[in-house]
């Protein structure tokens, strides 16, 4: 958890949501990076590996769908900003160990606000595309770990996750 005295942004002092007005804040260049999986049965990670999915290409799929999902996370997320993003990345790599796919995603802007719910939207919505396309193989799928690695940008400065692996 963060140090220091943290502050709900989001709550006015009377309780209601309010989206934050970002009006007076600095443009500077601003990026996050994101990180969840899909665990699943080792015959449902060779499925997927050898391209013999019923639904098609997972992989590819899932990647355009975190590219497109995090640029609807305005549309999403009752409180996020519309962004003019200037890059959005998701990779999927195999994992043996997991067993699954590890999804990565990351934002990119300058900008008055954070990326963070740009990255962690594609991850998400990655990860359940690749839950939908295998799921007639693998219906015990586990979807998890879906965490933000780190953001830079911002008045608050630059954060890593402590567990980030470099």
């Amino acid at each position: 958890m963060a140090g220091g005295n943290p502050t709900l942004t989001h709550i006015a002092a009377s309780g209601e949501a309010h989206m934050v007005d970002v009006g007076e804040k600095a443009e500077t260049a601003r990026s996050a990076t994101a990180e969840g999986y899909v665990r699943m049965a080792p015959a449902t990670l060779a499925l997927i590996r050898e391209g013999n999915a019923k639904k098609g290409d997972v992989i590819g799929t899932a990647r355009l769908a975190g590219i497109m999902a995090a640029k609807q996370t305005a549309s999403l997320i009752p409180l996020c900003h519309p962004l003019m993003l200037t890059k959005v990345a998701v990779d999927i790599v195999e994992d043996d160990a997991l067993p699954g796919l590890r999804v990565e995603a990351t934002a990119k802007l300058t900008g008055r606000t954070g990326v963070e719910m740009e990255a962690l939207t594609a991850v998400s919505v990655a990860c359940l595309t690749i839950y939908d396309m295998a799921k007639a193989a693998d219906r015990t799928m586990e979807i998890g770990g879906i965490r933000l690695l780190e953001k830079s940008g911002g008045k608050s400065g630059d954060f890593t996750h402590p567990e980030r692996k470099k």
